[in-house]
């Protein structure tokens, strides 16, 4: 399974980071190919400065070795070994109208010190963080993360879109980071669902990625905005980066396996602002954004 999932995702690498290039028109990836001394590596793909986008980052990796000691007893396990290998990616448009956006695909295995599997999971998932709130966006997001759900199981959706909900919250602000998707994790072969068939779920989801985020790009890339809009967007990325490092489970286990620094933090924004008490005005758009994050919403 680990070679079958690693060769999906440099496939879907492939993919995904061709047809941001040609959305944006201007800018290309570079590629950095980086090595993990205990084990494993990665390919790092990075785009800025772009037409479109602003910064985008698709990165793999493919790590392995022995877990360290603060992650086995983070995973109850003792002198374990480890394979992980995943797809991340985190797009930050230029324009404020333009929703940023995170995925993340991703297979593990433990062993025992015989090399013998003893636990392997998948988990992932894909969500939307808008500065401006288009109610046609939240909702051709959300269709397309329900239609890969329902191809495998019809609660799949209402399971993950909670979970999502749940976790992209940063409970020091009462809010969420954006208006949600999908998140799962330990998804476990059972009785009722054996590896392969986790495995055909996650790149179900993985595949209609692009069909979820470009439509959205297309429509909203080229609304005029000004320095307020602006500002509001930095703003709100401030949030972004709150998450990711206060409350983010991949940076964290980046971080405690010696990952690649550049490549666990290249999804922070370039440009934000952090301002004293901000808040929006009252019946502003931008405050019909902080409402929803507040109490978030099904979107179908």
């Amino acid at each position: 399974m680990k070679e079958k999932f690693v060769s999906y995702i440099r496939d879907l690498q492939a993919k995904i980071t061709s047809a941001l290039e040609e959305t944006d028109g201007t800018a290309a990836f570079k590629e950095d190919i980086w090595e993990r001394p205990e084990g494993g590596g990665g390919r790092t793909r990075i785009m800025e400065n772009g037409t479109v986008f602003e910064k985008a980052g698709v990165n793999i990796s493919e790590v392995h070795g022995e877990l360290p000691k603060s992650m086995q007893e983070y995973f109850g396990v003792k002198d374990a070994d480890f394979f992980a290998c995943g797809l991340s990616l985190v797009i930050h448009p230029k324009n404020p109208f333009v929703p940023t956006v995170h995925a993340n695909w991703r297979y593990f295995e433990l062993y025992n010190k015989q090399g013998e599997i003893v636990d392997q999971w998948f988990g992932g998932g894909q969500d939307l963080t808008p500065y401006y709130l288009f109610e046609e966006d939240a909702r051709h997001f959300h269709r397309v993360c329900k239609a890969a759900c329902d191809a495998h199981n019809p609660e799949f959706y209402g399971w993950y879109k909670k979970r999502c909900d749940e976790y992209f919250y940063n409970d020091h602000r009462e809010e969420a980071r954006g208006i949600g998707g999908l998140f799962f994790d330990y998804l476990k072969p059972t009785a009722e669902m054996s590896v392969e068939q986790w495995y055909d779920f996650v790149t179900e989801v993985g595949n209609s990625f692009l069909e979820s985020y470009l439509p959205i790009v297309e429509t909203r890339k080229d609304i005029s905005f000004g320095e307020a809009e602006r500002n509001w967007q930095e703003i709100r990325r401030g949030r972004y980066v709150e998450f990711n490092l206060v409350h983010d489970k991949g940076t964290l286990f980046g971080l405690k396996t010696n990952g690649r620094i550049e490549s666990i933090l290249m999804s922070l924004p370039p440009h934000v602002q952090w301002r004293y008490d901000h808040r929006p005005e009252p019946g502003s758009r931008e405050e019909e954004l902080v409402k929803v994050l507040r109490n978030p919403k099904n979107w179908i």
